[in-house]
């Protein structure tokens, strides 16, 4: 355990010490900002054109939506944690101070998703908060409110997702061992295969590319506005379920690779 606590401080000293990773966090805030206003704008349009009595919408609910697009932004902060290693030939460095291989990935997938569970709830929150600023007012119809408890489980949740994906892009890139690699695959998984499966139409397909990431995700969060036309098919747990198993599986996957292929 000791030696396991040592990598992760290395791990952890790397990924603070290079620009890429500021940057990265930067850009998932701002998109996190733009994006969800957005989509905020537009359901508070929506609602304000129904004039239903009583209709409310979350302020924290298209943080939730904007997720499938911010998830790449800490996505490439993921990816850089090990795909940089072997672009400079550092890695060669970390394996010859950390001969364990499955210590090394253990200890990146172990710095990198609290990294990415922090940077989901805080700006979430700051895109929550710029919601509600910008959207509660009474020419969007008043129709935005910011309700502690569901707000708060919004945004645990979407710290939960994106450590979780990120921890499987860490898997991915230790497997593919380049930037460009690890973006293609993890790119396919969360977005391009899914909706390519669901344009087919076909219940087997469309049933399988639900329990892919972005949509177990999505299911895992509660989100209604997932391309889907409704609420997912299956509960939130079985969502969070499927999300562990897809970070497991390539997490199992870049060990594999790591002790198989020389650095």
């Amino acid at each position: 355990m000791r030696a396991l606590g040592r990598t992760i401080g290395s791990e952890w000293a790397k990924l603070w010490s290079v620009r890429s990773t500021w940057w990265c966090l930067a850009c998932a805030l701002v998109l996190n900002v733009l994006a969800s206003v957005t989509l905020g704008g537009a359901a508070a349009t929506e609602a304000m054109r129904a004039g239903a009595a009583g209709t409310r919408v979350v302020a924290s609910s298209p943080v939730v939506s904007a997720s499938s697009f911010v998830q790449f932004a800490l996505v490439a902060l993921a990816m850089l944690a090990i795909t940089s290693e072997y672009t400079s030939g550092g890695i060669r460095v970390t394996l010859q101070a950390t001969p364990v291989r499955g210590m090394v990935l253990a200890a990146k997938a172990l710095a990198v998703g609290p990294v990415m569970f922090a940077a989901g709830v805080l700006t979430g929150a700051v895109a929550t908060a710029a919601v509600h600023l910008v959207l509660s007012v009474d020419a969007f119809g008043g129709f935005v409110v910011l309700p502690f408890g569901e707000v708060l489980s919004d945004l645990v949740g979407m710290g939960v997702f994106y450590a979780l994906v990120s921890v499987m892009t860490v898997g991915v890139g230790a497997a593919a061992r380049s930037a460009a690699g690890t973006l293609t695959v993890v790119f396919m998984l969360l977005m391009g295969v899914p909706l390519m499966v669901l344009m087919t139409g076909s219940p087997a397909l469309v049933e399988a590319s639900l329990r892919m990431p972005m949509f177990a995700g999505l299911a895992f969060m509660g989100s209604a506005d997932n391309l889907t036309g409704g609420p997912m098919p299956y509960s939130a747990g079985e969502g969070l379920a499927w999300l562990l198993a897809w970070a497991a599986v390539a997490v199992a996957a870049g060990h594999v690779v790591l002790r198989r292929r020389d650095a």
